[in-house]
């Protein structure tokens, strides 16, 4: 800004850049919170990412004639993650690089942020919240498994929040109180960090395996998140689950109007993935354009008002 302030760009990268810090920084502080690359980002496609909204135009790139599959190509993203050392032709060795991530974040951030006495026990805590990843959060659950108390998973919980690892989604309800008492939902914000620290070895064998449909779901929703982040703007984004049982896995509230979003590991999804949209209805609200986000080759209409969109046009 002139150099007359201070920007801090927040979020697993950070960065700082501090101007004439002995001024005093109201109206001149700007707050963004980065993430690794986006998809669009690593292809090069960065300045055409726009905050993702069901019904807006598509954007106008094409997944590239070389890729594979969709269901090929967005995995090997997903394992790949989107730390910009990992990107193009001349990546960083992808396990050495996350063991030296790893390493170094318990080594420095951890320490920095608070006082953990056994980094192992700790460590077995990320891995914990990595295997949790689109769960609800059950403190209890957590704590039982890594063998801590539950203020201590509390807490951690926390660390991993305030350092860029993980986002909780909170659920979405026309009353603001009632919305607080209810759980949030985790989701490890790098795909290829969730996938490493869960073990799977390739991208084929992540594709495979029984964590597929939630690490999908968390890149799908880091993505979501990222569209919004990266121009600047706050990411409305809850879910929804009723008394029912009803759940959709996003609700993005833009203007009072309510969008809701399907993540489905499917190339071919049907009606049934969008049946619980009508209990929106219900909330007195808007109810604005639906999307499915697959692994579908292009945008097909579902219903009147939903549509499947490719995973790979998240922006």
């Amino acid at each position: 800004d002139g150099g007359k302030g201070l920007v801090w760009l927040t979020g697993s990268q950070p960065f700082h850049l501090m101007k004439n810090v002995g001024e005093s920084l109201a109206g001149r502080v700007a707050v963004m919170q980065l993430q690794g690359l986006s998809l669009e980002e690593s292809l090069g496609w960065g300045k055409d990412v726009t905050p993702f909204l069901p019904g807006n135009a598509p954007p106008a790139n094409n997944m590239p004639a070389t890729a594979a599959s969709p269901l090929t190509w967005v995995f090997d993203a997903i394992w790949r993650g989107g730390f910009p050392a990992l990107q193009g032709d001349n990546a960083a060795n992808r396990d050495l690089y996350y063991a030296s991530y790893l390493q170094t974040y318990l080594q420095r951030d951890v320490r920095d942020l608070a006082q953990v006495g056994d980094l192992t026990v700790f460590t077995r805590f990320v891995r914990s919240a990595a295997a949790r990843t689109a769960q609800l959060v059950n403190m209890a659950d957590m704590a039982r498994d890594v063998g801590i108390a539950p203020n201590t998973a509390k807490q951690w919980l926390s660390i991993l929040q305030a350092s860029g690892l993980i986002w909780l989604l909170e659920p979405y309800h026309t009353n603001v109180s009632k919305r607080m008492v209810k759980a949030p939902k985790l989701y490890f914000l790098d795909s290829g960090l969730a996938a490493y620290l869960t073990e799977w070895s390739t991208p084929a064998t992540l594709e495979a395996g029984a964590m597929s449909g939630a690490i999908f779901e968390s890149w799908v929703v880091a993505e979501l998140l990222k569209s919004y982040w990266h121009c600047g703007k706050q990411a409305p984004l809850y879910y929804y689950r009723d008394k029912d049982q009803k759940e959709i896995d996003v609700l993005i509230v833009k203007d009072g109007t309510l969008y809701p979003i399907e993540i489905k590991k499917t190339s071919n999804p049907g009606r049934d993935a969008v049946r619980h949209f009508s209990v929106l209805e219900k909330l007195g609200l808007p109810v604005g354009p639906g999307a499915i986000i697959c692994l579908s080759n292009e945008r097909l209409p579902i219903t009147t008002n939903a549509e499947a969109i490719p995973a790979w046009q998240v922006a």
